[in-house]
């Protein structure tokens, strides 16, 4: 067994013990070393797992609100002990490890092979589900590396449909205009959205957004456009997420984060602020284009 996947092997036990026996900080260090001197007698790797351990262990709030964010429908009281575990050590290496060290793919490839090796029948697809989500998310680093001999994808127009809706919600105060944005435990602010009901109008679902995560009541005025792309679901495997904006009107209220699903603060910000934000490059125009609009019937 290659090095650095034994070491893998040999944390993903120690984080399972201080998971499901609650351990403090120092029993685990005991349980680290114990299963050292068991598995890897000669300990040549041990700066390694000292430093994933610690990490994962320190990281953990995030990784399981990245894990919710990835994977809504499996709270992580739900998801086997063993696979949220693997999870938590692949989302660390994945989101805060060194790439030049570790690879986003040998994060990933990494994390799958340990749950073939300890998970159960459908740990490797759950596992390969959640990190290909995140992998999205923060942008597919490394993409162009990835072997051209990996498994085809599910044809484009045979993948599953998921529509969502949000919208720029703005409002009016002391003679400044505010928009109101939310932001995401990946670092960027971003716009309130939601998956559509399917007894739903798309203009309904982004009223259903905002009011369930921000306690915005808004009125939508108009459409902004449309983004679609694809994601990975757990379940489901590749699916083809298309999300409708519009843009919204709202009171100038406090803003109060109801419903995180990976989400960690929401604020309004006066037109000139959102300019210096960090963005996602396909929500950038949708806002650009909300404040044009605003700007354009201000002129008239």
């Amino acid at each position: 067994m290659a090095n650095r996947h034994l070491s893998r092997s040999i944390v993903l036990q120690t984080i399972f013990e201080w998971d499901v026996n609650t351990l403090e900080k120092k029993a685990v260090q005991e349980v680290l070393e114990r299963n050292v001197s068991e598995f890897a007698p000669n300990k040549t790797d041990m700066p390694f797992m000292g430093k994933l351990l610690d990490g994962v262990m320190v990281k953990k709030p995030e990784l399981d609100l990245v894990i919710e964010k990835a994977a809504p429908e499996w709270p992580i009281d739900r998801i086997a002990p063993i696979d949220r575990n693997i999870l938590r050590i692949g989302l660390y290496e994945l989101l805060f490890s060194d790439r030049g060290e570790v690879p986003a793919k040998v994060a990933i490839n990494e994390a799958i092979e340990l749950a073939k090796q300890f998970g159960g029948d459908n740990s490797s697809r759950f596992v390969n589900g959640v990190l290909g989500a995140v992998y999205k998310e923060i942008g597919e680093p490394g993409k162009d590396e990835i072997s051209k001999n990996r498994k085809k994808d599910v044809p484009f127009d045979q993948m599953t449909i998921e529509r969502l809706s949000g919208a720029v919600v703005y409002a009016e105060h002391e003679g400044q205009m505010y928009f109101a944005l939310v932001h995401d435990i990946f670092g960027h602010w971003t716009l309130s959205k939601s998956k559509v009901k399917e007894e739903e109008t798309v203009e309904e679902g982004a009223t259903r957004a905002l009011l369930e995560e921000v306690g915005l009541p808004v009125k939508v005025e108009a459409e902004l456009g449309n983004n679609e792309y694809i994601a990975s679901n757990p379940e489901k495997g590749k699916i083809r997420k298309q999300v409708h904006y519009f843009l919204a009107h709202a009171p100038y209220q406090d803003i109060q984060l109801m419903k995180q699903g990976g989400l960690d603060d929401a604020r309004w910000f006066k037109v000139a602020e959102i300019l210096e934000l960090n963005f996602y490059e396909d929500i950038l125009p949708i806002v650009t284009k909300a404040v044009t609009m605003l700007v354009g019937r201000g002129s008239k």
